[in-house]
């Protein structure tokens, strides 16, 4: 991927309003989606803009792919785009750290909502198998009530994932991966 995109802010949302650049940050990393279409399937399903992540977003910005325009159409500076993160997600830059650590490492990264996590993790992509991990970011002083690890446990086994807690400690990035029970 070597051009550079342009997304717009739309309330609390980010748009690539050119449907074949949208189709294209898809199939260059499985990056954004068209909305309205939960898991693209195949290129016919890119008929209108793609949304991406916040992640998505500041991530591309990183890299220098993608500039981002307020809802004026005035670029961004990054500042600005991630005082914008920040007041959106809760702990943006540690989350943030997780998913470029993973994004640099290959894999492809998603939102993790619908499984009550951060991220949902796939080392192929979406539509091409399922996600085999679900990554949670703890704060480094933050704690997790041993129920709440009882129940992401069960969930990621429910849905046949390895559960992965992502913390900081000392300055480094560390990662601890709980593997489903397979019977």
């Amino acid at each position: 991927m070597k051009e550079k995109f342009t997304a717009q802010f739309v309330g609390n949302r980010i748009i690539v309003w050119d449907i074949s650049k949208g189709q294209k940050l898809y199939s260059s990393g499985f990056i954004g989606k068209p909305l309205g279409v939960r898991k693209p399937k195949s290129e016919d399903e890119f008929r209108d803009p793609s949304e991406i992540s916040f992640f998505e977003a500041s991530y591309l910005i990183e890299k220098k792919k993608l500039k981002v325009v307020d809802e004026n159409e005035k670029i961004l500076k990054k500042e600005h785009f991630l005082e914008r993160c920040r007041a959106q997600y809760l702990n943006f830059d540690s989350k943030m750290k997780v998913y470029k650590h993973l994004k640099d490492l290959g894999y492809v990264v998603r939102p993790g909502l619908k499984f009550g996590v951060d991220f949902s993790v796939y080392t192929k992509g979406p539509g091409l198998e399922h996600s085999p991990y679900l990554v949670q970011i703890i704060e480094s002083e933050g704690k997790i009530n041993p129920i709440e690890l009882v129940r992401a446990g069960r969930l990621a086994t429910t849905v046949r994932k390895n559960f992965v807690i992502s913390t900081v400690i000392k300055k480094k990035l560390h990662f601890f991966v709980f593997n489903r029970y397979k019977p």
